[in-house]
């Protein structure tokens, strides 16, 4: 079977740019422009409460597909940092599976989309147990099969790390897709303060500052954060939460903590693909070119692509939905 590689995305200029794609990735405008197809995994959706374990609890969202008599399995989708499941992205490539035969579960992380109010504690990206639990307790409600895994960015790094911990928590993954996913954090914090244009850090920490005030409103007799602390930059508020919701003992430990850099993923055995593009402005292709991976680990680096952009054309419509479609229906007609 012939499948799509990150080579065969060539967009017509100007959005050759990783800056273009990248802004209109999750913009406004691309939502108003996208076809109504790619909102169709709203309809029917159920919104379910997951068990994270220890008392945790996750949202979610549930669409039973349609398209054929017998579903091809289940799809679970994990958003990026600050996103939610009703983020563009996730949205669109949930319809495209959904229209395929995929029953699909889009899963929010701990404090993302509306679920600040569940849970006291903090979401930090180093709460991997907790998402592994969850999917555990998806595969029991939905026991479709095959179960595959896509993620976006820190989602892509909670996909690689989930399916790292799969066999070991009994979860019957069968494939994970990570696009554009965040590598060595240590690296990926200095770009994004150091390297990359000053609107994406303005554009991360306005959506986090707002996260954080979201939760600080929904338990106010939790001190989450002094005032001063929300107007550092963004290494600065990261060191200072760690500092007082982590026992890691200090920044670089908690951002090794979620590190999948060089050999990180050598005991990784459920097949998997990283899909990045070479002109990301977040997160520096030598990360990845760094890699040390086996070899049921497929990396695409394509040309072009931006960070989690793949737009197509002035439709809106993303490459990476038939990338992730045709990935997960061949592991399907293999299964």
């Amino acid at each position: 079977m012939n499948l799509p590689k990150g080579k065969d995305f060539l967009p017509p200029w100007p959005l050759r740019s990783g800056h273009v794609q990248t802004m209109l990735s999750s913009s406004g405008v691309r939502r108003l422009l996208l076809p109504r197809a790619a909102q169709t995994v709203l309809q029917g959706a159920e919104v379910v409460t997951v068990d994270g374990g220890d008392g945790v609890r996750l949202t979610g969202a549930y669409t039973a597909q349609r398209a054929q008599p017998q579903s091809r399995g289940l799809a679970v989708l994990f958003h990026g940092w600050e996103g939610s499941v009703d983020s563009t992205y996730v949205l669109q490539t949930g319809s495209r599976l959904l229209r395929d035969g995929w029953d699909v579960f889009r899963l929010n992380f701990r404090d993302h989309g509306d679920s600040h109010d569940l849970n006291e504690a903090l979401f930090h990206s180093c709460r991997i147990d907790e998402v592994v639990h969850a999917l555990g307790d998806i595969a029991q409600r939905y026991p479709g099969r095959p179960m595959v895994l896509a993620g976006f960015s820190l989602g892509g790094n909670f996909a690689l790390r989930a399916a790292l911990h799969a066999p070991a928590a009994g979860l019957p993954l069968s494939y994970a897709l990570a696009v554009c996913p965040i590598i060595d954090p240590s690296e990926g914090l200095f770009s994004l303060e150091e390297i990359a244009p000053w609107i994406y850090q303005a554009y991360f920490m306005h959506k986090w500052r707002r996260s954080l005030k979201a939760k600080q409103a929904a338990f106010p007799q939790h001190e989450y954060f002094e005032l001063a602390e929300l107007k550092q930059n963004l290494r600065g508020l990261t060191a200072s939460l760690v500092a007082r919701h982590t026992d890691f003992g200090s920044l670089e430990a908690y951002l090794n903590g979620y590190s999948v850099a060089g050999r990180a993923l050598d005991a990784l055995h459920i097949p998997a693909t990283i899909l990045t593009a070479r002109d990301d402005p977040v997160i520096p292709v030598d990360a990845f070119e760094r890699l040390e991976l086996p070899a049921n680990v497929e990396l695409d680096i394509a040309p072009y692509g931006g960070h989690c952009g793949f737009i197509r054309s002035w439709d809106m419509t993303s490459f990476t939905d038939d990338y992730i479609a045709a990935r997960f229906n061949a592991v399907a007609a293999s299964a």
